[in-house]
């Protein structure tokens, strides 16, 4: 639908920026990485880590609390995308499941996920994975307020000076707001996959549902 849309418009550089949560959100984790990694290779994709992609990498290290977390956030289709045994994934403890990962799951995906960008500024717009701290200048944010934000900055009106374009938050349809849009509608449960496209003062969305 992007490409099909692009081509349609008149020509112009195309960036196509991925919000995160690409794994735990579903049973095709890995097949996602693989898109996002050929998407990224062709300079025009870029990624944004979320918080989920920052479980992941942590889990894939060896750290035994985000292990625990992403068990208890969609880790398991997650784990299993990448073909790990669910009798291997859920035998054992925690610091079992830590040393598994280690070794089961490619270092390639790890650097790859952990490189992401924790906020992308184009224009008069700021990419981010959660929110932004409100009253906080958008150079001195917080990389945990960036992935992980959510009702400080869902209920602020303040203007952020920038327009901040986001996810993690799920709502039925992409919202519009004075300070910042929302386009999570959370694709892992209800199929609707939703982009915003930006050029210039226009505005348009595109979705799967």
């Amino acid at each position: 639908m992007i490409e099909a849309d692009h081509t349609a418009r008149s020509p112009a550089t195309r960036t196509v920026i991925l919000l995160g949560d690409l794994v735990n959100r579903g049973p095709d984790s890995a097949l996602v990485i693989d898109y996002a990694r050929d998407l990224l290779a062709s300079g025009v994709g870029r990624l944004i880590k979320g918080n989920h992609e920052e479980l992941f990498v942590l889990a894939a290290r060896g750290d035994r609390q985000a292990v625990r977390s992403l068990m208890h956030n969609g880790g398991l289709a997650t784990l299993t995308s990448f073909g790990l045994a669910e009798e291997d994934i859920n035998r054992g403890n925690y610091n079992d499941l830590a040393t598994l990962l280690k070794t089961r799951i490619p270092r390639d995906v790890v650097t790859l996920l952990d490189a992401g960008e924790s906020k992308i500024a184009v224009g008069g717009y700021l990419f981010v994975h959660a929110g932004i701290r409100p009253g906080v200048p958008l150079a001195e944010q917080q990389a945990a307020d960036l992935r992980w934000i959510r009702e400080d900055f869902l209920a602020s009106r303040a203007a952020h000076g920038a327009m901040i374009v986001h996810g993690h938050t799920i709502e039925k349809t992409a919202n519009e707001y004075d300070n910042r849009i929302g386009i999570d509608t959370g694709a892992y449960k209800t199929g609707v996959l939703t982009a915003i496209g930006l050029e210039g003062a226009e505005r348009w969305f595109l979705s799967t549902g």
